[in-house]
């Protein structure tokens, strides 16, 4: 008695488990972001009252992690639950996000290199937007010196910057002990110091500019950045390059993924 034989596609459980693994780790990144995020906010009591959101001036560093922890939660949920169920419309949503994800990272590159110096006003106006909220938010207020710290570098484009803010402005009404000076973060390091002298910034820009340069940093944050991508351009590219090649390297292997699901699928209808 002859017997029919049907070619049956079986799904790779090596791709499967691929996609699953990796997504379960994004998985957790991203709920590890959230929940730094939502600490955060708990400990500065923006939870407990939701409108103060809207209160600070500048940039919430908080707001980082989470849309970056929402967007890696989203997308590792879509890839990791899509993988091990074999769920078409997962997959086909994890694809079709990680694609605009990509596209837009793509468009952002290419706009940012024809206009630079739009670029540069843009960076010039959130710096200076964010200086006048120094004292407001202490999460923005570390950013802040962070930036000046690693770059040695002190307001937009230069020291005079802080007069944006009330407490460090040069004007005659202001009464702050801070007056005419720049925060600790402007500061030139001494290496035998081992505490930070938070009150080395007070009444320097009182002083005159060739003075200033012995205890403060003169340059502005926006050109000691354009220096600091220039020379680490290849470092920068190719962070973006690896990333942009996961991306597709992702996408290539969910489509796949969906390929062999179909495959199946259609198979079993002729058996």
């Amino acid at each position: 008695m002859s017997g029919k034989h049907f070619n049956v596609h079986e799904v790779s459980c090596c791709i499967k488990y691929f996609i699953f693994g990796f997504n379960i780790i994004f998985w957790l990144l991203g709920v590890a972001f959230l929940a730094v995020g939502l600490w955060a906010w708990s400990e500065k009591g923006v939870l407990s009252n939701i409108s103060s959101i809207t209160d600070l001036g500048g940039f919430d560093p908080v707001w980082l992690f989470l849309v970056v922890g929402g967007v890696m939660f989203i997308l590792g949920f879509a890839g990791c639950i899509g993988a091990l169920r074999e769920n078409s419309f997962l997959l086909k949503f994890f694809s079709v996000f990680l694609g605009i994800i990509f596209f837009l990272e793509l468009t952002a590159g290419v706009l940012a290199f024809v206009f630079k110096d739009w670029i540069k006003d843009q960076l010039k106006f959130f710096i200076n937007n964010n200086i006048r909220a120094y004292r407001d938010d202490i999460d923005l207020q570390n950013l802040i010196d962070f930036t000046q710290e690693y770059w040695e570098c002190c307001g937009a484009f230069g020291a005079d910057d802080w007069n944006l803010n009330i407490y460090f402005n040069c004007t005659d009404t202001n009464l702050s002990r801070e007056k005419c000076g720049v925060p600790f973060s402007c500061c030139t390091k001494d290496p035998a110091e081992d505490v930070i002298n938070t009150q080395c910034g007070y009444d320097i820009r009182a002083k005159a500019d060739a003075e200033q340069k012995t205890f403060i940093y003169t340059k502005g944050c926006v050109p000691q950045f354009e220096k600091w991508l220039q020379e680490n351009l290849t470092v920068v590219a190719g962070i973006f390059i690896g990333i942009a090649l996961l991306q597709i390297f992702g996408i290539c292997l969910a489509q796949n993924l969906l390929s062999d699901i179909e495959a199946v699928r259609e198979s079993c209808l002729f058996t």
